[in-house]
């Protein structure tokens, strides 16, 4: 079989490493998926995403002079599992395109998205909260306390 950039292929997981992993290939070659191709989220470690053993798809995204294959599981899914969500519905929610127009040339409005249910925030979210009411809570305290040590002067 002919290796050609772009193509996908079908490959066990070898090795992992901290920096990736190894995907062996059919007729006996090898190729790395870099950390930053395994997902489309951020990979802090790779045991998390893949396991020795594994049949992953590759895609195949360069062959190098010294003929190293460079591999990524994330461009070897489809558009819509690698972008979360389906064309037509990024399609309304896309702030930067340029707006519809109507046969006539006029803008045409588009329906509001429908409301999605409140979701627990993050652990993120909740320290950030924390952190900003303590900081206000701390500048209010020393503003009083700085208050009160003028006048005893």
């Amino acid at each position: 079989m002919e290796l050609a950039v772009g193509t996908i292929i079908s490959g066990k997981v070898t090795t992992i490493t901290k920096f990736g992993a190894f995907v062996a290939l059919p007729d006996g070659k090898s190729g790395l998926v870099h950390i930053s191709e395994v997902a489309n989220t951020f990979v802090n470690d790779v045991h998390d995403f893949l396991t020795e053993g594994q049949e992953v798809q590759v895609k195949l995204l360069a062959i190098t002079p010294e003929g190293k294959l460079n591999l990524s599981v994330k461009q070897a899914q489809p558009r819509e599992a690698r972008e979360g969500r389906p064309m037509q519905e990024r399609r309304h929610t896309s702030y930067h395109s340029a707006p519809q127009r109507n046969r006539d040339g006029r803008s045409a409005h588009r329906p509001m998205e429908a409301a999605l249910p409140p979701q627990e925030p993050s652990f993120e979210d909740k320290l950030k909260q924390f952190m900003t009411a303590s900081d206000s809570k701390m500048s209010e305290l020393n503003r009083n306390r700085e208050g009160k040590r003028r006048r005893r002067k």
